[in-house]
């Protein structure tokens, strides 16, 4: 029986709540405070030194807030709640013995887990799709396929939550197309709750099913990722042989617009970016056709800094 048949899919499984931290007088997280339902894919999206390891570190039991509570499985977050770690899983980088195979080194996991069940290494074989791969030595093994071992080690206690720290940093489209998929099946069909922390907006929106961006220490935004697309900014970018009388047939219509570094005409107005063709219309009755009319949306990255309030050259 899965995780998700036994459990409710609709509980929260982590819960922050107005966590402080600082090191002396330096400030790392103020007032964070939010919540991951089972079975959700949760982003944790930030700079780094934005604060997500201090948060990860929180969440683990191995930094205590300044102030705040941090919950998982509905059980405050303490070092010494040892029942609390059998049922969280954790990886940070991709760890194995080279030239020992997947079997081996997963093998070596279960005992250093302390978990008796020899069958465990099967079942996590399994649940991750390592089966063509388990006689393999490690060394020998694609990046993405190393990712799922090391997720593997971390799974091979059966938790009900994984904490991913960076699992996608460096992998190829086709290595995060695995994780995705594998991160996926462990949450719709186990009940498997996943928090991945990234630096990599573009990557982080292949992989999770909600964000929450952290910046100077602030959560700053949450949201689901089938709502992204419509919060992109979008411009419609124009160009023409008299920009200049161009521009004044846009400003006698009430038409706000700038120029842009490679001398094209920006328009920001919603009306203009919903009814382009209304636009070309006038220009062309003023007798400046344009040559070039485009509606552009922003990508995720420029999206993430507008966010952050950084621009792309600053960082």
């Amino acid at each position: 029986m899965s995780i998700l048949s036994k459990k409710n899919s609709g509980t929260k499984t982590i819960q922050i709540e107005g966590v402080h931290k600082s090191f002396g007088e330096y400030k790392v997280l103020n007032n964070l405070s939010l919540e991951v339902n089972r079975g959700e894919i949760f982003g944790f999206l930030g700079l780094n030194g934005a604060g997500k390891t201090t948060t990860i570190k929180m969440l683990l039991g191995m930094l205590k807030p300044t102030s705040g509570k941090l919950y998982m499985l509905g059980e405050k977050v303490d070092a010494g709640n040892y029942k609390l770690w059998d049922k969280v899983g954790y990886l940070e980088e991709a760890t194995f013995y080279p030239d020992l195979t997947v079997i081996e080194n997963l093998d070596i996991a279960r005992r250093m887990q302390g978990v008796s069940d020899k069958e465990s290494v099967n079942r996590v074989i399994s649940k991750l799709g390592l089966e063509p791969h388990k006689t393999k030595k490690a060394k020998n093994l694609s990046l993405g396929n190393k990712q799922r071992l090391g997720i593997a080690k971390a799974m091979i206690h059966n938790p009900e939550i994984m904490i991913l720290d960076e699992p996608i940093n460096g992998l190829d489209p086709a290595g995060v197309a695995e994780i995705r998929n594998m991160l996926y099946d462990l949450a719709n069909n186990f009940g498997v709750t996943v928090f991945i922390s990234s630096h990599l907006l573009e990557e982080l929106s292949k992989v999770a099913t909600r964000i929450g961006i952290i910046h100077n220490g602030h959560l700053i935004q949450e949201i689901e990722m089938g709502k992204l697309e419509q919060s992109l900014q979008k411009n419609l970018v124009l160009d023409g042989r008299d920009k200049s009388a161009m521009k004044r047939v846009l400003k006698e219509h009430g038409y706000e617009f700038e120029e842009t570094m490679d001398d094209y005409i920006k328009l920001t107005d919603g009306h203009a970016v919903e009814c382009p063709e209304r636009l070309a219309e006038l220009l062309v009755k003023s007798n400046q056709p344009p040559t070039l009319l485009r509606v552009i949306s922003e990508d995720l990255e420029g999206y993430f800094l507008r966010k952050i309030g950084i621009g792309r050259g600053n960082i």
